[in-house]
């Protein structure tokens, strides 16, 4: 098994997730408070209020986590190629491209890696959804100090089920969604690419920033219920389950709801997935 993959995979989604939570922030917001007109008035509200560490709150946890994330992510989707093809990472290169094979990878790796993120993302949901800024003697106090005490929090009112909260959701949203990922990125890149050649810089960040946008315009639906989902233990129960958030959500807040956070999702995904490409390939090759 190649650990180089998983190791790639930790660095590149760092940087990836460096680049992208101030957007996530506000998406997050977005998708699960109506306090909100835009992303415009949304990004405004939180830097008169909070200032400009208001758009990283909740990114310290993640920085950590990726590393278990993305290297699963990305090291499951690298393994299970290689047991369906039987060659390498480079080998591959120079080989026909098999559409079905990267789509069950990318599913394979889109079912494990959610179970791995889901305690991860839920304490990062509810910190992104704190607005109120950095605490001060006198000032109101945020409900979480911080990610250790919102996992213990988490933990102490509603049990280990608690820390797994949406992961339903976030399972129907990754699977399809990062086999559509990863079926796109290879596509491209080998429309692009002469046979038996390795893609070009140029060619991986914008096949990987066009991945990036086709997977996040078929996760969304399922994004913004996961968070609704993620945030609802602190409404005492609002949500019955996954169908009962999508008709209630539907019922009050029509068929536009499920489209929330899109436009930014989708500006977010470009940049953050071709940087995160450029950099797993770069370092696979470097370490060959």
């Amino acid at each position: 098994m190649p650990v180089e993959e998983f190791a790639a995979g930790w660095i590149s989604g760092a940087l990836g997730l460096v680049l992208g939570h101030p957007f996530d922030t506000v998406k997050v917001r977005l998708q699960t408070q109506t306090t909100y007109q835009g992303i415009v008035d949304c990004m405004v509200k939180t830097y008169r209020h909070e200032s400009v560490l208001g758009f990283f709150k909740g990114m310290s946890f993640p920085m950590f986590s990726i590393a278990v994330v993305n290297s699963v992510l990305f090291g499951v989707y690298s393994n299970v190629l290689v047991a369906l093809t039987a060659t390498s990472h480079q080998e591959r290169r120079g080989q026909p491209l098999n559409y079905t094979h990267v789509f069950i990878a990318g599913c394979t790796a889109g079912v494990l890696q959610s179970y791995c993120l889901a305690p991860f993302d839920l304490i990062k949901v509810r910190l992104q959804n704190q607005t109120e800024p950095r605490a001060q003697p006198g000032g109101p106090q945020p409900r979480y100090r911080g990610p250790v005490h919102c996992a213990a929090t988490i933990f102490r009112e509603d049990g280990p089920r608690g820390l797994f909260r949406g992961s339903s959701a976030l399972v129907l949203r990754d699977t399809p969604t990062l086999g559509l990922y990863f079926l796109t990125y290879e596509g491209l890149c080998r429309q692009y690419t002469p046979d038996g050649q390795n893609p070009s810089s140029a060619t991986v960040l914008v096949a990987g920033g066009f991945a990036g946008i086709a997977s996040w315009i078929t996760a969304t639906p399922f994004d913004v219920i996961k968070s609704r989902m993620q945030m609802d233990g602190l409404r005492q129960g609002k949500y019955k389950g996954i169908l009962d958030c999508v008709s209630s959500s539907f019922r009050q807040e029509g068929i536009g709801v499920f489209f929330r956070g899109l436009t930014i999702n989708s500006a977010r995904a470009f940049p953050v997935n071709a940087v995160t490409f450029l950099s797993y390939e770069y370092l696979l090759h470097a370490w060959e």
